[in-house]
């Protein structure tokens, strides 16, 4: 897949000194990677589970296997979107804001003033 342009314009972007702003964006990014961790760790808990009811509905007799049913494709698909779709695609955007912070902290000496966008600046406060 493309990445999305991540061109910010210049009236979302604040002025401050690296000296505030450094120690900020350290913890911006642990906080993001955190964020990250947990989102894979919960799609990698639904695949898992997802293998587990499959292997179950396999091992049945034939019988079990029409009186109980399988869930339609339809519904799988649903799922899938809610539990691995949406959750991948925050989880590209919170990479692309963590390296971001990371260009930010790779360029800049603490004596230099930092260009960061409104939503870090926000946080920042």
């Amino acid at each position: 897949m493309t990445d999305p342009i991540t061109n910010i314009p210049t009236s979302r972007m604040r002025h401050r000194k690296a000296a505030e702003v450094i120690p900020f964006l350290n913890s911006y990014i642990a906080k993001r990677e955190q964020e990250i961790a947990e989102i894979e760790q919960m799609v990698e808990r639904y695949e898992k589970r997802r293998q587990q009811e499959e292997r179950a509905y396999l091992s049945m007799s034939t019988l079990r296997r029409m009186l109980s049913g399988k869930k339609p494709d339809h519904h799988l698909a649903v799922e899938y979107i809610h539990y691995v779709k949406r959750p991948m695609e925050k989880v590209r955007t919170l990479r692309a804001e963590v390296e971001q912070a990371r260009a930010i902290l790779a360029t800049n000496n603490p004596t230099d003033i930092i260009a960061v966008t409104s939503e870090m600046d926000d946080e920042l406060q």
